[in-house]
């Protein structure tokens, strides 16, 4: 039998409470991993942490934060250390699409990007580091997109901060592997989320949406959640113990580069 060996593992999710990071926290709760989803509405966060709790068979426990915020950041952690007693899995999937062209973007557009997306993965991987070495190790997984490998014109500053955000990866999985200590990035093409949910109007429906995002694709679709979190499981879990360093398309081959 395929076995995960997710059971009794502690998990945080940033920006687990919708969309790619929500099925992501369902998976992993479902086998057995007792997760942290945080989001910047707090209301939202703790219905959406219920939800994922019925069924699962770890638990889910909803805290409001917001990753450009330190502070919010140690409470993050501090909540999931006093409410599991450790950490295991560091899933920096919050993010928000921002693509423009350079003449279009202000300093305040790229710093806002940067500490969203960047800074927002070195509070939360310098705050998790610790308690996973305490651990014996673990693993640090990076929300990116193919255009951060291979970018396009239009996809500034997110193909630029994403970018970084490999170079991030790549430093820490060299840095932290003799604590045992796994960091990875999926890069993410063309999927379904609640951010290309909220796009939809009366007069371009999300299907229609989603058909038109299609004809890119050489696989021909776009993309399941389920799909992101299969893969952050299988990164997450015992069954990936000798990959470190990579950066992972999960695009149906949208992207150029491999």
């Amino acid at each position: 039998m395929f076995k995960l060996g997710l059971e009794g593992k502690v998990a945080i999710i940033t920006g687990g409470s919708d969309g790619l990071g929500r099925a992501s926290a369902a998976l992993l709760a479902a086998e057995g991993a007792n997760v942290v989803i945080c989001g910047r509405r707090a209301a939202h966060v703790e219905q959406a942490a219920a939800d994922l709790s019925a069924g699962a068979r770890g638990k889910v426990l909803g805290i409001q934060a917001d990753v450009t915020q330190l502070a919010d950041c140690e409470r993050l952690v501090s909540g999931t250390i006093d409410a599991f007693g450790g950490l295991d899995i560091l899933v920096n999937n919050a993010g928000a699409s921002a693509a423009s062209r350079l003449q279009d973007l202000d300093d305040a557009a790229w710093q806002a990007d940067f500490d969203l997306k960047i800074m927002g993965a070195v509070r939360m991987c310098r705050l998790a580091i610790p308690h996973l070495k305490a651990r014996g190790g673990g693993s640090i997984i990076n929300a990116s997109i193919s255009g951060g490998k291979a970018p396009r014109a239009g996809q500034l500053p997110t193909s630029l901060s994403r970018a970084a955000g490999l170079n991030l990866t790549k430093s820490l999985s060299d840095e932290l592997a003799a604590d045992n200590i796994r960091v990875n990035a999926v890069c993410i093409g063309l999927l379904k989320s609640a951010q290309w949910d909220r796009r939809a109007t009366d007069d371009a429906p999300v299907e229609t949406l989603y058909a038109n995002m299609a004809s890119r694709v050489p696989l021909g679709r776009v993309g399941e959640a389920e799909e992101y979190a299969d893969l952050i499981a299988f990164l997450a879990s015992d069954r990936s113990t000798y990959i470190t360093g990579t950066a992972v398309n999960i695009d149906g081959g949208l992207c150029a580069t491999l």
